[in-house]
Parts: C-alpha cells; structure tokens; sequence
C-alpha cells in the first residue's frame, strides 16, 4: 500500500513537490480493507528462495526455521518462476534478476558475511517473532520429526548411540540429527545472533 498525504494511490500517481510519501508492506494485525492495495495477494507465509551466491544465508534461514529454497545450479529464469509459482521472496545478489517481470518479491542482499546477510535478513523483513530453530533440514528443507532411538540404532555410530538419547529425523531426505557439538556450537551461534548483547 501507498499512501501519499495521507490517501491511499497507485502506481500510476506522479510524485509531487512536498508530497509525504508512505509505503507498507504486509499488514497483518490492523484492518486496511477501505484503502487501495499495489498487490491483491500480499505474502502471508515468510518463504524464500535464493541464488546460488547465497548457500551459507540458505542454511542459516534453515536453521532459524524458515522455508528456504536452494540449490547451487539454479539458472535466473528457474529461480524467477519459483518465486512467483511459490510466493517465495527472491534473495539475490543479482540486482539484474529482480528486474524480471515474474519478481514481485525480492531483495538484493548487500552484506558478504553470511552471518551479516543473516542479520541483513532478519531486520529487512522483521523476522525475529517468527524464527523457530531446529525446525528444517539444514541439508534439504525438510521437516524435522522426532524419532525413537531404537528405529534409528543401526544407522548410528557406536558413540552416538552411546551419549545421546533424542533424535530428530527429516521427512523428505532422512537426514538423523542430535544434540552433538554441532547443536552446541549452532546454540551459541543463535545466542549472539538473537541476544547481539551476550556475545
């Protein structure tokens, strides 16, 4: 929605001299049924898609929950139809690509740290209330389900059978996952993420 002096318009108003411009994204929690809408249809799920410059950003957004689609041969046209097939957001690092006429969500990614991109992310689509960790396959984007340790025994080595008790399963890949040194070290790396404070 744009509201110019306070009246909602399109894209077709010209910008005036003095004129106070505001735009809004998604509204969820106030009703703006009298005011005119630029999209019909706006997002209601945080869903993504991302090219193939942005793989550590994609695991990042798998770890913190979110629906991320990626694969490192992914070619424009592809990841332009996903997005609007999908109503996934485009995350690129190609400015070219968002300028398809099928892009209706998206955004350049400017950081390179992928621990930056994440943070970038993270405030460009105010996601903090929505970040639910440990919920995807860091590998395939799949749900993770809880699993009873005796289904899984006989694929696990000797000392991981030993030391951990729960286990966690994806749904599409079979990927098995645990509370390791990896858990710990993904838990430290979301507490300076979500609490910039402790470290």
């Amino acid at each position: 929605m744009i509201l110019v002096n306070g009246d909602s318009v399109d894209f077709a108003y010209i910008v005036n001299n003095g004129d106070s411009v505001s735009v809004y994204p998604v509204f969820e929690s106030i009703d703006i049924g009298a005011v005119g809408r630029l999209r019909p249809n706006p997002l209601r799920k945080t869903r993504f898609v991302l090219d193939t410059h942005l793989g550590q950003l994609a695991t990042y957004l798998r770890l913190l929950g979110f629906d991320t689609l990626y694969r490192n041969d992914f070619e424009d046209p592809e990841l332009a139809k996903i997005s609007s097939d999908q109503r996934r957001i485009l995350l690129t690092k190609d400015r070219g690509l968002l300028k398809r006429s099928l892009v209706t969500h998206g955004y350049c990614i400017r950081e390179i740290d992928p621990q930056l991109q994440i943070l970038e992310v993270i405030r460009r689509f105010d996601l903090r209330e929505n970040i639910h960790p440990f919920r995807r396959c860091l590998k395939c984007n799949g749900i993770l389900e809880s699993v009873d340790k005796e289904k899984i025994i006989d694929r696990l080595e000797y000392d991981t059978s030993r030391y951990f008790d729960e286990f966690r399963i994806c749904q599409d890949c079979d990927q098995i996952y645990w509370k390791g040194s990896h858990y710990e070290r993904m838990q430290r790396f979301l507490d300076g993420l979500l609490n910039p404070e402790n470290g």
